[in-house]
């Protein structure tokens, strides 16, 4: 076995045990025993409510939220050439949760819970179809990091303006902790709503590993190996928009994961382009799942929310990676 798909297999077991070990964690701590009996139990066991319906859709999305962000930004980094870019750069994060936004000033929550990640998710695509139409006139880097900025800078104004609107205490403070990121009391209804455009979005991405590496080398020289570039940044733009998008909708405002473990892979596993797209995201699954059990750790007050660890994670890392290329391209 080469050590790639060593170490592949290696961080595959560790979300195995991770996600397992957060099927057991919670209010009422569960054996693992218990826990596979409450997988295969009865609808109405107690057990069973708990494992089934409270923990495994958490688990779930933690899992595909994080391979999302992961492969995302590993993907983006190679094709815009820029180890500063992460999903946040393309401006899907911030429409989503604007869509979010609008659906709880507009109540809609309160009829159909559905309509948050639904309304997120049109936002998402609004931003996707947006960015389509410019890549399909200019598909340059620095077109479309620009519009990239613009569609998020967009966005916040927009979600600062329905927040400044909103009249009800109650609504803004929904507001703000959805923003805030969460898997809490997520069902198998966001899990079904989520994991097609997820999917989607890792197939539109498939194959592109060897365009990445020889994009790594200059795009005249790519254009000369037959890979189409403008293809190329399409797939990955598009695919990360469609796959980000469905992400955010279901657990809300995450930051840093999609910046941080493209790199911690390069430091750990390889440093190809086209190959830390696997292993990014099964690190993205790890991370995100560990930074979901840090916020069932019983603390004072409101407990803390997913976007909150992640950036409590993901800041130090960032401002690392920022003087490490620095230094570098002195």
């Amino acid at each position: 076995m080469s050590h790639y798909a060593h170490k592949n297999l290696s961080l595959a077991l560790m979300l195995f045990v991770i996600a397992v070990a957060s099927l057991t964690f919670g209010r009422v701590d569960l054996d693992i025993p218990t826990v596979f009996m409450g997988l295969m139990g009865d609808a109405d066991d107690p057990i069973t409510i708990i494992v089934r319906e409270l923990r495994l859709p958490r688990v779930l999305l933690g899992v595909l939220i994080g391979a999302a962000l992961g492969i995302s930004g590993a993907a983006l980094q190679g094709v815009l050439r820029n180890p500063l870019a992460d999903p946040g750069v393309i401006g899907v994060s911030a429409s989503a949760s604007l869509g979010a936004v609008i659906a709880i000033h507009l109540g809609l929550a309160i009829t159909l819970p559905l309509m948050i990640p639904i309304f997120a998710m049109t936002g998402a695509l609004a931003a996707t179809l947006l960015l389509l139409m410019v890549s399909s006139r200019d598909s340059s880097v620095l077109m479309l990091i620009l519009v990239g900025i613009g569609i998020s800078s967009v966005a916040t104004a927009s979600i600062s303006l329905v927040m400044n609107l909103s009249q009800s205490p109650m609504q803004l403070q929904d507001m703000v902790m959805w923003m805030l990121g969460s898997l809490e009391n997520r069902t198998m209804s966001d899990v079904i709503f989520a994991v097609p455009f997820i999917i989607f979005g890792w197939l539109l991405m498939a194959n592109v590993g060897q365009g990445l590496n020889a994009l790594s080398v200059g795009e005249e020289t790519a254009q000369t190996l037959g890979i189409n570039i403008q293809m190329l940044k399409l797939r990955i733009v598009v695919g990360s928009a469609i796959s980000v998008g469905a992400a955010v909708s279901v657990c809300g405002g995450v930051g840093f994961v999609g910046l941080v473990i493209p790199h911690m892979v390069r430091g750990l596993i390889c440093r190809e382009p086209g190959r830390i797209l696997l292993p990014s995201g099964l690190m993205g699954g790890v991370l995100l799942t560990l930074a979901d059990l840090m916020t069932r750790l019983p603390m004072p007050g409101t407990p803390l929310r997913l976007g909150v660890v992640t950036a409590l994670i993901g800041a130090p890392a960032f401002l690392y990676i920022v003087f490490k290329t620095r230094e570098t391209m002195r």
